[in-house]
Order: C-alpha cells, then sequence, then structure tokens
C-alpha cells in the first residue's frame, strides 16, 4: 500500500493511505542504509505489521527543514516583530532555488506598518516579483490557496514569522499552537516541535519548526551566484566575474544605478565569503 509521510515524532512515521493513518516504523534495512525517511516522502508501507517497506526516489529534499518531494517552499517573512530580515530572505531563496524548489515570498504582519514602512514594503515587493519571484501577503489567503492547490508546499521562515498562524488561517479547523514574541529576544518562540505535513483542501502544507541559522557553506561560489537570478541581465567585462572586485563588472554599475536592491547585492557579497 502506498501512501505519504506526514509526521514524524522519535522513530514512529505516520503515513497517510487515502484517508487513512497508520502508524509505522521503518524496516532496519534502511537504517543499515544510512537512510532516513522524511515528511514527504511517498513510501510503501506494509499495512498489516505497520512497517515501512519502501521509500520512493525523491524529486527534491532539504535538509533544514528536513523535508521531501516540495513543489513549493513558502519562505515566510515578518515584516515586523521580528523585523524584516532581507539577509534571511535571501538565503532562503538560495537554498531553495538551489534544491530545485521553487521559493514564494509571503510576507506577514503587514498590518503592524506605519504608512512609510508600508510603501517600503511595497517596494521590496515589487523588486522580488521584478526579478521573477512569486511574492503575496498573508492576507491574501484565495491566491495561497490558488498556489497549493495539488502541490505539497514547505513553510520555511524564522521563529514567530507567522508561519503557524497562516495555516490556521488557511483552515480554521486545524488549531496549530501560536505564541508572541520574545520582547528580551527580539524574536520568536518555537511553537513547532516537530515537522508535520497539513492537508489543506487537495494540496498539503508542511509547518515547520522555526530557524534562523543557515549554513550556505556547502554552496560554491558559483552556485550562489548563480541564484541570484536578475545578475544575468547585466553584463561583465570578465566571462567569470564574481562580481565583487573585478573591473568592468555590470552588476556593480547597475548597483550604482539602483537597478539592482542593495541589500541583495550586500548579502550576495556576504554569501560568498562564507558569512
Amino acid at each position: 500500500m502506498n501512501g505519504i509521510i506526514v509526521r514524524i515524532i522519535s522513530n514512529l512515521y505516520t503515513v497517510k493511505c487515502g484517508n487513512e493513518l497508520y502508524g509505522c516504523r521503518a524496516r532496519g534495512f534502511f537504517r543499515n542504509k544510512k537512510i532516513s525517511p522524511m515528511v514527504g516522502d511517498i513510501v510503501t508501507i506494509d499495512p498489516e505489521n505497520n512497517i515501512i517497506v519502501e521509500i520512493k526516489e525523491r524529486k527534491n529534499e532539504l535538509q533544514r527543514p528536513v523535508v521531501a518531494n516540495i513543489d513549493f517552499a513558502f519562505v515566510v517573512t515578518s515584516v515586523k516583530e521580528p523585523n524584516l530580515d532581507l539577509n534571511l530572505l535571501d538565503k532562503l531563496l538560495t537554498i531553495t532555488y538551489l534544491r530545485d524548489i521553487e521559493p514564494v515570498i509571503c510576507f506577514t504582519k503587514t498590518d503592524l506598518l506605519n504608512a512609510k514602512e508600508a510603501e517600503m514594503i511595497q517596494n521590496i515587493k515589487k523588486y522580488y516579483e521584478m526579478i521573477g519571484y512569486k511574492a503575496v501577503l498573508n492576507t491574501e489567503l484565495d491566491k495561497i490557496k490558488k498556489i497549493i492547490s495539488n502541490k505539497t508546499v514547505v513553510l520555511a521562515g524564522q521563529s514567530g514569522a507567522g508561519k503557524s498562524s497562516l495555516i490556521n488561517n488557511l483552515d480554521t479547523s486545524l488549531e496549530l499552537k501560536t505564541d508572541q514574541i520574545s520582547m528580551a529576544l527580539g524574536r520568536g518562540k518555537h511553537t513547532t516541535r516537530h515537522v508535520e505535513l497539513f492537508q489543506i483542501g487537495d494540496g498539503f502544507v508542511v509547518d515547520t519548526p522555526g530557524f534562523s541559522c543557515i549554513d550556505l557553506k556547502v554552496l560554491s561560489k558559483n552556485q550562489i551566484k548563480e541564484a541570484f537570478l536578475e545578475f544575468n541581465d547585466y553584463s561583465c567585462r570578465f566571462r567569470d566575474c564574481m562580481h565583487n572586485k573585478e573591473i568592468g563588472c555590470g552588476v556593480k554599475e547597475a548597483v550604482l544605478k539602483k537597478r539592482i536592491l542593495e541589500s541583495r547585492y550586500d548579502n550576495y557579497l556576504r554569501f560568498i565569503k562564507g558569512e
């Protein structure tokens, strides 16, 4: 019987087959091969003995959060409480793009902004849309539901950004636990303790524990450069230009002319330096 892993707690794997849920263990074979089942895995189970006997080939996977077979990654980005973190946003966009997962930026807590701040966020949103990313506000529920229809979507972002709240708003019956921001730390408290996949309409959404530390050192400088989509629109003197200290760099010129968002370029330099 085939199904999808929707929840993992310790060594117990909850597998959804049709409308039924099965609590399964994994065969020792996987442990010996150093293969760990992941939320989102399509698996074959033995329903009589509640054992996962096969894990189907994955089309993609993330290690943080640990989840497989994702169609979209909603990069849930708070604009206030916690404040907008463009460095984290660009890190998440870089990671998801290079894992063959299409990212969608979802801005949250825009209701907390004053008029000047709201205008700034709109300009940032327009920039990311201009360079090819989908971007939505968390209040645009119909648009979000259309995106996740028949898809498996992961929500990624820092603690307190509003991931669980977004799921609750998409399906009020779920009532996932949320918490307020820690004023002392300036960031959210973890309310999601494990990775779990929820069915919303005819799609699946993965709620994940919040995080704000992502290691890009596993990526090469050229991979990071590839993920900055807008750089391809500008010509440089040298074919292998890294857009750093080279002369005749069209990207650096575009930054000076404000055609490229300065924070994007600054983050790119930090990433290729391993910061």
